[in-house]
């Protein structure tokens, strides 16, 4: 690839726009299944090999993590280079070459906060795609309040030793290593967690899948007994994990609310409203009532989408995100929520098939969609620890004695 500088954005288009035409694998213009989602990782099965070609080839430039630096695998763009890495890709439709909690969540705090030796272990796999990562932070006794965990991390010499349990890990059982909050030091509660990073395949480490009332599961309980974990491994400071979560927490956040969650099979609202709602002289969905809270939730959709993109731009010309995605991922977690219920109602009967061959793939979608977002109000931060997040960290409300 040419060596573009950051002002001639028009001939790095250009080349950018030539490469991607070439190299994106036209079969990939299908719409992709629920389980052909590119994670990458060791233990991925690629039902398309074109995705792993895809991925291979975007991970060779770097594309995967375009603006992480050369030397950690990234590909060094600037802000406004990757505007039009985006902008291009959209042009093409073009699937994501990798969907990463490694990306998204561990990558960006590793810059941060890791030793060099551990960026250069760790950030190059991610980038590839060869190393698939879960969030161990939930547990059955600390969720809203997370500070309260107590897996525990215990000093062995030339080794931690860790014993506990997470609950809500998403894909633990198809992960390959795990970045986890643990306690290090009982008589402090947030002083005493420390950020670590091991391998699914240790000794002592077992993931359950939990089934959601969707009929997936894609999240897991997962238990530790006498897990050994390398003293390398240690992020940061001994101690000083709870500053490290809450920065991924903010990252996790802003990802959670650019993918606006998505579900639904890829139903159209509006023409399932037609369709089964029927339409009157004018081409408009027959049903006023409808039509009107269709149109508001539009509104608020594309205001919302506004929204996203303004916020991204100040994060990328700071400092990373700030307190003020807890806005953005409530809105985004009430709006996915509105969204599904607006479809199941629209699809009418054809909206409540759970199995059978009277209802079409898209429709037996639908509720399943509808089901999974009641979890968006929890996952990421609850609806409720999102608000108190907005008060005092972004009003700058103090509590009342």
């Amino acid at each position: 690839m040419a060596d573009f500088g950051a002002t001639d954005l028009d001939a790095f288009r250009a080349d950018t726009r030539a490469w991607l035409e070439a190299n994106y694998p036209k079969s990939l213009n299908a719409p992709m299944g629920e389980d052909e989602a590119p994670w990458g990782g060791r233990k991925m099965v690629w039902k398309n090999p074109d995705a792993k070609l895809w991925l291979d080839r975007m991970a060779e430039r770097g594309w995967t993590a375009p603006m992480w630096p050369k030397e950690y695998g990234g590909g060094g763009l600037s802000k406004a280079q990757n505007k039009v890495l985006e902008q291009e890709l959209r042009r093409l439709k073009a699937r994501p070459a990798l969907m990463s909690f490694g990306v998204w969540m561990l990558g960006p705090v590793l810059l941060e906060y890791a030793t060099e030796e551990q960026k250069q272990r760790f950030l190059p796999a991610i980038v590839r795609g060869e190393t698939r990562w879960c969030q161990g932070y939930s547990e059955p006794g600390a969720g809203s309040d997370l500070a309260s965990l107590q897996t525990k991390c215990e000093d062995k010499g030339d080794h931690y030793l860790i014993n506990g349990q997470k609950v809500w890990t998403s894909y633990a059982d198809q992960a390959d290593w795990i970045f986890c909050l643990v306690r290090t030091d009982t008589s402090k509660k947030h002083e005493g967690i420390s950020f670590v990073l091991f391998d699914m395949t240790s000794p002592g480490v077992e993931a359950r899948p939990i089934k959601l009332i969707s009929g997936s599961s894609p999240f897991c309980e997962t238990f530790f007994d006498n897990v050994k974990v390398p003293k390398e491994q240690l992020v940061g400071k001994l101690n000083g994990g709870w500053d490290i979560a809450k920065r991924l927490l903010q990252y996790e956040r802003q990802n959670i609310s650019a993918s606006g969650f998505g579900g639904g099979g890829g139903l159209s609202v509006v023409e399932a409203a037609k369709k089964e709602l029927g339409v009157d002289s004018e081409g408009r969905i027959a049903d006023g009532d409808f039509r009107a809270r269709l149109a508001a939730h539009s509104m608020d959709a594309h205001a919302f989408m506004l929204t996203v993109r303004r916020a991204e731009a100040e994060s990328k010309q700071g400092s990373g995100p700030s307190a003020a995605v807890s806005i953005i991922k409530y809105a985004a977690a009430k709006m996915n929520q509105e969204r599904t219920e607006l479809l199941v109602e629209a699809l009418g009967l054809q909206g409540l098939g759970w199995s059978g061959e009277d209802f079409s793939a898209e429709e037996l979608a639908a509720p399943r969609a509808m089901l999974r977002a009641k979890g968006n109000s929890i996952e990421g931060g609850t609806s409720e620890v999102n608000l108190n997040v907005v008060a005092k960290r972004v009003l700058g409300l103090l509590d009342h004695q």
